[in-house]
C-alpha cells in the first residue's frame, strides 16, 4: 500500500534514479522497494554528493525530501542529543532523542513529513466570493497566512472546512518545523495574535499568555489536525496519520526542526522562499 502511494509522487526520472541505486531494474514491478531505495544511503549520494549542484536538478521535490527525511530517522538512530529551539537563535542541547525517533520510525509518518515538506515548494494563493451585509465581497486567502486559512475555514460550506483545517494543520507545522525563528519571534503581530488566540481551544487559550508564535502556532497546529482527523474516514491510515502528529505535534515539529538545522539551512530560503 505505502508503496503505490510513493508511486504516485515520483516521477519517472524519480525511479530511474531509484534504480540506478541497485540493479537497476524497473521498480515500478516491485513498488514494495522503493522505501528501501529512498533510505539508501547510496541515493543519498547520488542526490547530495555534489554540494555544488542542488538536488532539485536531479529528483524532484518529494524524492529530495523523502530522501532526508528517511536520512533523518537513520542520524536520530545515532543521536545522543539534539539542538532544542528555546527562542529566535537559541538552541539547548536535549538529550531526549527517544520521543523522535519513535515518531520518525513509522513509514506512514515519514511519508506524511516527506508529502507535507514538498507540498510547500509550491503553495498556492487565491481569492474568494463573502456574502457581507454590503453585498458580494472578494476575500484573499494564502496558504502560508495562518490567520487567512482561519478565515478560509470559516467562510467554505461544512464539507469543505477538513481540508482547509488539513492545511492549517500543515502550515503550523512547516513553519514551527522549518522557519522556528520566523514564527516564534516575526509571523505573529498583535492583532494576529490575538486571532490564533480565538481560534485555540479555551484550556490552550488560557495558557497563551506569555507564549511565543511556536507555542501558538502547536496548539493551533494540535486543534486543525484534529478537526481534519474527525472528518476523515475513521479506517484509514491518513486517519491515524493526523491523530497521531496531532497527538505528537511537539515530536514532529522537533523532527522537522533536527532536519532543517541538519539539511536544510543553506536552501531553505532557495527551496521556500525568504524566511
Amino acid at each position: 500500500m505505502l508503496g503505490r502511494l510513493y508511486l504516485e509522487h515520483l516521477s519517472d526520472s524519480d525511479l530511474a534514479l531509484l534504480a540506478s541505486a541497485e540493479d537497476g531494474n524497473d521498480v515500478r514491478r516491485d513498488p514494495q522497494r522503493l522505501e528501501a531505495l529512498i533510505d539508501s544511503p547510496t541515493t543519498y549520494r547520488l542526490l547530495f554528493a555534489a554540494p555544488d549542484r542542488d538536488p532539485l536538478l536531479r529528483g524532484t521535490p518529494f524524492l529530495i525530501f523523502a530522501v532526508l527525511v528517511h536520512r533523518v530517522v537513520r542520524d536520530l538512530g545515532h543521536s545522543s542529543f539534539v539542538e532544542e529551539w528555546v527562542g529566535a537563535r537559541q538552541r539547548v542541547p536535549v538529550f531526549d532523542t527517544v520521543s523522535l525517533r519513535d515518531f520518525g520510525a513509522d513509514p506512514q509518518r515519514r511519508f506524511f513529513l516527506a508529502q507535507l515538506l514538498a507540498s510547500y515548494t509550491n503553495v498556492a494563493s487565491g481569492s474568494t466570493l463573502v456574502r457581507t451585509s454590503r453585498g458580494w465581497r472578494r476575500r484573499r486567502f494564502s496558504e502560508l497566512d495562518p490567520m487567512r486559512l482561519i478565515e478560509l475555514a470559516e467562510l467554505v460550506p461544512a464539507a469543505e472546512r477538513p481540508a482547509v483545517y488539513r492545511r492549517l494543520g500543515d502550515l503550523a507545522l512547516f513553519l514551527t518545523g522549518i522557519f522556528p525563528d520566523y514564527a516564534g519571534e516575526r509571523l505573529i503581530a498583535e492583532r494576529e495574535r490575538r486571532g490564533l488566540e480565538r481560534a485555540l481551544a479555551t484550556a490552550d487559550r488560557e495558557r497563551s499568555e506569555g507564549r511565543d508564535g511556536v507555542w501558538l502556532l502547536e496548539q493551533l497546529g494540535r486543534r486543525a489536525y484534529r478537526i481534519a482527523q474527525q472528518a476523515t474516514d475513521r479506517g484509514t491510515a491518513m486517519a491515524a496519520v493526523l491523530a497521531e502528529v496531532s497527538e505528537n505535534f511537539a515530536a514532529a515539529r522537533r523532527v522537522l526542526n533536527f532536519l532543517t538545522d541538519r539539511y536544510l539551512f543553506p536552501m531553505r530560503r532557495q527551496w521556500f522562499g525568504a524566511d
